[in-house]
C-alpha cells in the first residue's frame, strides 16, 4: 500500500513537472511512470521483471521528438530522485539490460537540455 501511495505521488509530481511541455510532445510524465513501473523493482536492487523492458522500448518508441525525448528524460530525472532507494548502478545498466541505448544516464543530476538525439536501439 505504501508503495502504490509513493509511485501515485511520484505520478502526480511528474505530471506536474511535465505540464509545461505537453503542448509541445506527446509524452507526459504519466506516460513515462506508466512504462517503467514494471522496472521499479530492479531499480530498486531486485531482479529484471520480464515486463520491464517491453515498457522501456515502448517509451523508447513513444519519444521520436526533441519535446519527448526531453519530457522523458526530466520525468525519468525527476523520478530518480524522488523515489527512495532507487540503485542508480541499476537504473545506469537499465537500457543496456534491454538492449536499447539512451545518450543520458538516468540520474537525478542528468541535464536534460543537453540530450536531445535521437535515441538509438
Amino acid at each position: 500500500m505504501a508503495a502504490m501511495l509513493k509511485l501515485a505521488c511520484v505520478v502526480l509530481a511528474c505530471m506536474v513537472v511535465a505540464a509545461p511541455y505537453a503542448a509541445d510532445g506527446a509524452i507526459t510524465c504519466g506516460t513515462v511512470t506508466a512504462k517503467m513501473a514494471p522496472c521499479l523493482g530492479y531499480l530498486k536492487g531486485g531482479a529484471l521483471a520480464s515486463n520491464c523492458c517491453s515498457g522501456v522500448k515502448s517509451l523508447l518508441g513513444a519519444a521520436q521528438t526533441t519535446p519527448d525525448r526531453q519530457t522523458a528524460c526530466t520525468c525519468l530525472k525527476s523520478a530518480s530522485g524522488s523515489i527512495p532507494g532507487i540503485n542508480y548502478a541499476n537504473a545506469a545498466s537499465l537500457p543496456s539490460r534491454c538492449g536499447v541505448s539512451i545518450p543520458y544516464k538516468i540520474s537525478p543530476s542528468t541535464d536534460c537540455t543537453k540530450y536531445v538525439q535521437l535515441i538509438r536501439r
